[in-house]
């Protein structure tokens, strides 16, 4: 009877404490609830703020007045006080902006608060954040938060983890207060966080994860870090100031440390045997450290370590054998160091080894046997040393997927051993391979590469057949005469460069993304079948025989990023068919037979960065509405039959991004176009940031161009986007040369050669502070070189010959190194080099007086111009100079006829002079520059 009075009364006593606790949060909720519901009110969703999340949702769009605040996604109470004590809004698609004012710091029983990977773009993190006074867990990072973190941060006492990294600050002071105050921290993540300060001794003992990567930190790394005894894992990575030596001293044994990670701090020593007595140790990252010397015997000691990264050092020596007998150890990886001598045999009882990477060393000689005995290896990677690999060695690795063995030599009696069936990645380049029977066991490759080998004839039947799963081929650089076709399923690349590829264009499968077949020797028309391959980014056919007429539906391919058929034979029109949306970038047509007129669909390729249709037999003329292409970086029309005036439109913002534009070798007349040059904004300005163009895939393609420079032509790869270029020359153009050019500041090249330019040189060239070639020759320029020419220090040439000039050449250190042909022609011109001294010289004006010479100048001046005159007889005619003679020995002051005869002898020179480069320009213009 007692007990069942007993059990009542409980019963009774549970009722009555539900019911009152079930009824107590409601008196916080209305409070809560408008304070979050406020909270969410100041925010938008916006579904890229948490791009960097795999399955981010709104967690906000649940909250509403109609629930309990304590039922909401991302809140969670108290059960017995009701107060919110948690708040997780990480990867809610959050956007805005977090005030001091903000409701959310109403919810003063917050122990737990994450804000992570939102959008609170340009967000201070406030004070009151320092007002949480029962905060444990803070996560503010990845949220765009930027400014200083406020040192009331360091009131929260209770936090054991705090994590915000992001683009913020922390001065040191704050940063030594964080470390003094937060003695609870178990988990301390400022990644990313600029601290400009050296690392504080005093972190708190509780620590098991610290991470300070990618920060400003300065100076050493002081031993106490390693001797906290609850520490599992250290980030110090990035940290580029952080130098001196690698602590060598008393590494606390008893310490639980398990994962060490200080890749990019800079420790130019080498690694210490210390390191040994870590014997917890299961990730150590330590790549890009500077690290010099061997790797000390004591790393065999750890006997827990599963991750070993020491990749991008200056470690030298031979790979301690012990390192592969490490029972625990997965992951090898000493790539990019300085090793050397032989890959010694070893002794595994692990199965464990599942990654190992040793390329970009100085191996040698023989691969041990016992690789063979690594059963459950998946990625092995030996390229860039000096192996003699015995492929068989790999025959029993089942799991193998990964295996490069690149810039190595497969020893050829091998070449009929066997690879094992489960590689898909198989990585052989310049191997000296010349026969493929040892790739007919592989059959579920989908990467192969076997560039730069010495296969010969043709790609044998078996061999396609075992290659329908490859997404990647590559057999550049070697000898096939022969692919008739490429019977594959579901390529996405395909490298044939630079073979000895004849006939007719093989047609990949439609599936096909980038194709390469450049540098061969395709004669046939390009089939209209290309045109299926409708994923198509990238097509290179440069450098071939290719005939006939471009297909025009490669127009209509919108994926299509870069088109290059540079160096071909191909007629006919360019394609008109260039469609909205086109995603093209670089299109590259040089040195065809092209006809017609350029398509004014292009201006449809709004991504269109480098245009080169140069050498070819174009005509009309200039295209102007190319000008509101935004990224046009390149424009090369040179070498065609293009004529007129260069006019401009009423485009606001013509040509903003370009910086090469070569126009040489065609008919435009007319003045230079000022009105062009008011616009051409990337070359008005110098900009350091500027970035190199991106396609997606160019670790295969990069664009080139041919560009006029120092008197020669030089192929600029990949860097043309650090070129600047105008390039004039060998047209029509007439009139002045335009004052506005020396505005042009970040032109490196300049060339209007071979035009009929008239008047002086701007003395604002003397602002084109980054030019190195300046080509004004073959003009008719008058008056002298601007002195403000001498100021220019990256000129290293300059070519101002067969003008008009006169006057004193320009003295200064650049003008010292030119030679006398840079100013030939100009026989007016005094000066260094083609004289001693300019001294007071002047050049004589034709109006000057000479009445009041005396006879002793007047016999002195007939003497010389008695030589003028038998010279000038001697090379016009001998009864002319006769006659010459006759009529200055009869007259008393023959200076005046001299003054005749001597603008008569500068005539017939000048016309002489036109005439060879009449002959000279019509020789350029049949030779077929690259």
């Amino acid at each position: 009877m007692d007990y069942a009075i007993v059990l009542l009364l409980v019963f009774l006593c549970h009722e009555v404490f539900t019911v009152s606790s079930s009824k107590l949060p409601h008196l916080f909720h209305k409070h809560q609830t408008s304070s979050l519901l406020k909270f969410k009110n100041t925010l938008t969703v916006d579904t890229s703020a948490s791009y960097l999340c795999q399955e981010p949702y709104p967690k906000t769009s649940s909250w509403n007045m109609s629930r309990d605040c304590c039922s909401w996604d991302g809140v969670i109470c108290d059960e017995m006080t009701g107060h919110v004590i948690e708040l997780d809004l990480s990867c809610s698609n959050l956007a805005g902006t977090i005030d001091s004012n903000s409701s959310l710091f109403q919810l003063s029983h917050l122990q737990r608060l994450d804000l992570s990977l939102n959008n609170f773009s340009n967000s201070h993190i406030s004070p009151e954040f320092g007002k949480f006074s029962s905060l444990t867990h803070l996560d503010l990072s990845d949220s765009n938060f930027c400014g200083q973190i406020p040192s009331e941060i360091s009131h929260l006492s209770k936090l054991q983890s705090l994590r915000l990294y992001g683009r913020l600050r922390l001065i040191a002071h704050d940063f030594k207060l964080l470390l003094q105050n937060l003695t609870q921290l178990i988990e301390l993540d400022l990644t990313s966080i600029n601290i400009s300060s050296t690392i504080p001794l005093n972190f708190s003992s509780h620590l098991t994860t610290l991470r300070l990567g990618d920060t400003a930190l300065y100076g050493i790394i002081p031993e106490t870090i390693f001797h906290l005894p609850n520490l599992e894992t250290l980030h110090l990575w990035e940290n580029f100031q952080l130098s001196g030596y690698f602590p060598k001293t008393k590494w606390n044994s008893s310490t639980s440390l398990q994962k060490l990670q200080l890749s990019f701090v800079n420790f130019p020593h080498n690694l210490p045997e210390s390191i040994g007595y870590l014997t917890s140790l299961r990730y150590l990252y330590l790549q890009n450290c500077n690290l010099r010397g061997p790797i000390p015997e004591s790393l065999s000691k750890l006997t827990c370590i599963e991750d070993l990264y020491l990749q991008y050092n200056s470690l030298n020596g031979t790979i301690p054998s012990g390192i592969f007998s490490l029972p625990s150890l997965s992951r090898l990886v000493l790539s990019n160091n300085h090793f050397s001598g032989q890959f010694e045999d070893f002794n595994s009882n692990s199965n464990s080894l599942i990654l190992i990477d040793l390329s970009n060393n100085q191996l040698q000689g023989h691969l041990p046997n016992s690789i063979q005995n690594l059963v459950n290896l998946t990625d092995l990677d030996l390229s860039f040393n000096n192996f003699h690999v015995d492929v068989s060695l790999f025959s029993d690795l089942k799991q193998l997927l990964y295996l490069s063995l690149s810039y190595n030599t497969i020893d050829e009696k091998e070449v009929n051993s066997t690879l094992p069936e489960s590689l898909e990645y198989l990585l052989l380049a310049a191997c000296e391979v010349k026969e493929l029977a040892f790739l007919r066991s592989a059959k579920h490759l989908s990467n192969l590469d076997l560039s730069n080998n010495k296969l010969q004839g043709r790609i044998p039947d078996w061999a396609w057949s075992n290659w329908m799963s490859l997404t990647t081929l590559n057999i550049s650089h070697n000898m096939l005469t022969s692919v008739d076709t490429i019977p594959l399923q579901i390529v996405y690349t395909i490298d044939l460069r630079s073979n000895l590829l004849q006939g007719s264009l093989p047609v990949p499968p439609n599936s096909t993304t980038f194709f390469f077949i450049s540098y061969n020797y395709l004669s046939e028309e390009i089939p209209s079948d290309i045109c299926n391959l409708t994923s198509l980014v990238m097509l290179d056919l440069a450098r071939n025989n290719l005939r006939g007429e471009i297909p025009p539906c490669l127009g209509k391919i919108t994926a299509l990023q870069v088109l290059d058929m540079r160096h071909n034979n191909l007629s006919g029109n360019i394609p008109t068919t260039f469609s909205n949306g086109s995603s093209l970038s670089s299109l590259n047509l040089h040195g065809n037979k092209l006809e017609g007129k350029i398509p004014q669909s292009l201006a449809n390729c709004k991504n269109l960065q480098l245009l080169d249709l140069g050498n070819n037999n174009l005509n009309g003329t200039f295209p102007v509405w190319l000008g509101a292409l935004p990224d046009l970086l390149v424009l090369s029309l040179r070498s065609n039959k293009l004529h007129g005036p260069i006019r401009t439109s009423r485009i606001v913002n013509m040509f903003p991004e370009l910086r090469i534009i070569d126009l040489s070798y065609n008919a435009f007349s007319g003045s230079l176009p000022s009105s062009l040059f008011q616009h051409l904004k990337a070359m008005r300005t110098i900009d350091p940031s500027m970035g190199a163009p991106r396609y997606h895939g160019d670790t295969y393609y990069e664009d080139s161009i041919t560009v006029a420079t120092k008197g020669f032509y030089r192929e600029i790869v990949r860097i043309l986007y650090l070129y600047t270029v105008i390039d004039l020359s060998s047209n029509k153009f007439r009139g002045q040369i335009p004052s506005i050019m020396g505005d042009l500041i970040a032109v490196h090249i300049m060339n209007l050669s071979h035009n009929g330019l008239q008047g002086h040189i701007p003395s604002s060239f003397g602002d084109l502070s980054s030019v190195e070639s300046l080509d004004l020759s073959g003009n008719q320029l008058s008056g002298e070189i601007p002195q403000q020419l001498a100021s220019l220090t990256y000129l290293s040439f300059l070519n101002l010959s067969h003008n008009h000039l006169q006057g004193c050449i320009p003295q200064g250190p650049q003008f010292h190194t030119y030679e006398s042909n840079s100013y030939e022609g100009n026989d007016g011109l005094r000066g260094f080099p083609i004289s001693k001294s300019c001294g007071d010289a002047r050049v004589l004006d034709t109006n000057d007086t000479v009445s009041g010479l005396d006879d002793e100048e007047s016999n002195s001046d007939f003497q010389s111009d008695f030589w003028k005159g038998t010279l000038m007889g001697y090379g016009s005619g001998l009864c002319i100079g006769l006659s010459i003679i006759y009529f200055m020995i009869s007259t008393g002051k023959p200076i005046w006829l001299a003054r005749i005869i001597i603008e008569m002898e500068h005539k017939i020179i000048m016309g002489r002079r036109k005439k060879q480069r009449r002959q000279r320009n019509y020789r350029r213009r049949n030779i077929n520059h690259f």
